[in-house]
Parts: C-alpha cells; structure tokens; sequence
C-alpha cells in the first residue's frame, strides 16, 4: 500500500500544477447530505456510497466525489467563467471490486465556461495529458452526447426513448430494453398474463405496497401503451449496434460517424460538435490521428457525463483502474443550478487524477 504521506505530497504537486494554469483552489465537506446525491442518482448510489446518519442534518454520505459539491459551490456564486482545482479523499463501497480501496485520493480541474465548451474539453484533456506525459499512457475518448442524441431520435414512443435514457449507463439493462423495445426479447414473465385481463385491479388479493389504486392502474394502462407500440425498427437497432461499436482512432472514426448521421440524423450536430473538439486538441497538442475513440466509453461512469469523456490507462497494468478520468457534464448544472427558484445553467467539464496510481506506476520503472 502506497504511503498516505507520500500520496499527499504527490496531490499537492498536481494541485499546484493546476493552480498554476488559473484555476482557484477550493475544498469540499467530507459528508455530504444524501438527499441530493440521491435525488440525482436514486436508490442505486447507496450500493456505492458510505451512508450515515447526522443527528443534526439527517442522512448523509462520505464524499463520492467532488464533481456535484463544486457545482453545487459554483451555481451559487460562482464568477463566469470559472477554473477550479482540488484535492481530498473520496469514498466508494467495492462489493464486488474488493481488490480496489473503498477510500482513494483524487485531485481535480473543473472549467465553467459556456463561451467556448469545446475548446474547454480540449483543455482539461490537454492539462491532464500533459502532467501524466511522463507515465506514457494510454488515453481514450468517447462522447456519451453521440449516444443520446441517438437515443432521443428514435422512432418510437417518449416513454421508450426516456426508458432507453435513463439506462444508457447501465449497458446490460439498456440491452435488454433495446432487444424488448425491438421485439427481438419476450416481455417479462406474468405481463402477458396481466395485459390480458379486463381489469387487473379486480382482485380480492390485498392492497399492499406504497402505490395507490390510481397510480397501479396508470402503470398498467403505460404497460398496454408499451405493448401496443411498433417495435424499433431493426435498422435503428442496427444503426445503434454500429455506433456503439465503434473503436478507432479520432483522426479515422469522423468518416465511420458521418456515414451512421446519412440514416441516424439525429446525430448530425453531435458529429459536428466532435469535429470541432478535434480540432481544438489539434491545436494543444494532441495527436488524434493516434487518439482513440469507443463509441461506449463512458457508460459506466458516473451518470452525469453527458458529453465527451476521457480516461487514461497504463496498458503494462491492465489490472490497475484509470490513473485519471473525465468528462463533460452540462445537465448536472441544470439540476442543480436552482438558486432562489430561477433555473440556471453553463457548460462545464472537468477531470480527475488518482495520485496513487502515479507514484505506483513511478515506482515500477524507477531502478
């Protein structure tokens, strides 16, 4: 286990390093209060989360990570645009990972700046290539925008598509929501036997449960929706398939992502937007003609990004997580940004750096 004191020394490096790009150094509480990490995540983020309860403010959390409290302190009086940095342990339960520490140090840059977002995410994914450039890793990129603005095209029911949505991050019941939604999977067992009486209420069985009559029978009448619908057609399945597939380099995938947009149009603007970040990391630096692109990178992160995404990986430690990760996440200022009953919003992205990782890699190559 790598020394605590050391790990430290190693954030306060990179801290500086972003302090020195013109980012502000700001800190956050180590328990957050629940209700809002669940109004973001729902029921989910309590197999992730430490949870404890303050005698005072009620349930709270150990801090997941400092993306939501450093929205939560800019859509409150923070200056536009903004450069954040900070550094601090965060906590995740590891259930099934228990080779992973349920406690890790990240160090973090965040950019507000709705004047220009896509010359933003080049700029967190360039600082943060260029302080890790002495560990020659490996970087990835995606963009969880591409992905939803499929989705939202589809030709099929709103209730499907926001299905379809809220699952994106969860790529095992996405599939299995696509494959029903397509026709290609049976409904779950007893629907077929419930969508076939006259009034499923008619029962003598208790009521039981926090639902009411009128909200069962809602949920009953949205099932016989669903099972009316067409089915999505199989070229869109496809289409999707071919998208979420794809795995090439940035400087190639444009052409692959062009030819999906001709019978996928919803994506179209989404193409362009990754067109122009291309050539906005061009202009930092970054090679993309050796850059790689997934087109399902992202969907297992935190579910706040929802644009483009990053990771850096040492490909001699494949057992090791990603030495730093990020992304864009402009909806989660939406929600959030409610300050004395106005709706606010700003593009913003940002990244974070496992310290650890670095000196554990240091470590390896260093005689």
């Amino acid at each position: 286990m790598t020394d605590k004191a050391r790990v430290r020394t190693e954030a306060a490096r990179l801290l500086g390093f972003f302090e020195a790009h013109g980012a502000s150094v700001v800190e956050a509480d180590i328990l957050q209060p629940a209700e809002t990490l669940l109004d973001l995540y729902g029921e989910d983020i309590r197999a992730r989360a430490f949870v404890t309860q303050d005698p005072v403010h009620g349930e709270a959390m150990l801090r997941p990570d400092f993306t939501v409290p450093v929205v939560q302190m800019h859509m409150a009086d923070g200056a536009e645009p903004a450069r954040y940095a900070y550094m601090g342990e965060v906590f995740r339960k590891q259930e099934e990972a228990t080779h992973r520490a349920s406690e890790h140090f990240q160090v973090g840059y965040e950019v507000f700046d709705r004047t220009a977002p896509l010359e933003a995410d080049a700029e967190v994914f360039a600082l943060i290539k260029e302080v890790l450039e002495p560990l020659n890793l490996r970087a990835a990129t995606g963009d969880m925008g591409l992905l939803l603005a499929a989705v939202r095209g589809l030709k099929t029911t709103e209730r499907r598509k926001a299905a379809l949505l809220r699952h994106i991050w969860r790529p095992r019941r996405f599939r299995a929501l696509l494959d029903r939604f397509a026709g290609r999977a049976a409904l779950p067992k007893g629907r077929d036997a419930l969508l076939a009486q006259d009034d499923p209420l008619d029962t003598s069985a208790p009521h039981i449960g926090l639902r009411s009559t009128s909200e069962i029978a809602d949920r009953v009448e949205a099932l016989r929706e669903d099972a009316a619908a067409a089915p999505i057609s199989a070229q869109e399945v496809e289409l999707l398939d071919d998208l979420l597939a794809l795995r090439e380099t940035t400087g190639h995938v444009l052409e692959h992502l062009r030819d999906i947009a001709v019978d996928m149009p919803a994506i179209a603007s989404a193409v362009d937007r990754l067109e122009t970040r291309a050539e906005a990391l061009a202009k930092r630096g970054v090679d993309i003609a050796t850059l790689d692109f997934e087109g399902s990178y992202g969907r297992t992160s935190m579910e706040y990004y929802d644009g483009f995404v990053f990771g850096f990986y040492a490909e001699s430690r494949p057992d090791l997580p990603p030495v730093a990760t990020g992304g864009r996440y402009d909806a989660l200022t939406r929600v959030l940004g409610n300050k004395n009953g106005e709706r606010r919003d700003i593009p913003a992205v940002g990244g974070v750096i496992r310290p650890e990782l670095i000196l554990t890699l240091t470590e390896e190559v260093t005689p």
